[in-house]
């Protein structure tokens, strides 16, 4: 039996003037942010997702709804650390996250890097497990015509067996 799980996440919110503009724990400076119970990181919520899915822990809403006030407008990364930890509480460990966001503004190539880096310490992880990718749709759909954007997350999970 394999102790290897694969999790995919997909996110998306709406833009709107505003809000700030977070996305993997970075604020972007911009006209416009995503519209969310908490700061609508649609990466983060993607890869948050992913790694409830790889850990048969359901998703998002399930575990962070939106109609609990204890989340508005809280941070995904905080979120994102919980999910660690109950991912961890299962004997898991992401072995590698995969994340791509669709938006065709703002530029985003000067802060993936540090996306990368917000998300792998808010799981207690090596920063080279955590790539972020970003990507336009050429003016094609509600991302590409600027009114949302979206994130694609795929991880790697690891169950490891302790021996006590």
């Amino acid at each position: 039996m394999t102790n290897l799980r694969v999790g995919h996440g997909y996110d998306v919110h709406r833009l709107v003037p505003g809000r700030k503009l977070i996305l993997g724990g970075v604020e972007i400076p911009w006209e416009k942010g995503l519209l969310g119970h908490s700061d609508a990181d649609v990466l983060v919520h993607a890869v948050m997702d992913a790694l409830a899915g790889a850990a048969g822990l359901g998703d998002i809403g399930k575990l962070f709804p939106d109609t609990d006030l204890a989340y508005k407008d809280i941070s995904s990364l905080k979120l994102l650390g919980e999910v660690g930890r109950l991912l961890r509480e299962r004997g898991g460990v992401a072995v590698n996250i995969d994340a791509t966001l669709l938006a065709q503004a703002p530029k985003v190539a000067p802060y993936k890097a540090q996306m990368a880096e917000n998300i792998a310490a808010a799981l207690n992880l090596e920063a080279e497990r955590v790539n972020v990718k970003a990507t336009t749709e050429e003016g094609l759909g509600f991302t590409g015509d600027g009114s949302g954007m979206a994130a694609h997350a795929v991880v790697l999970v690891e169950k490891v067996e302790h021996n006590l």
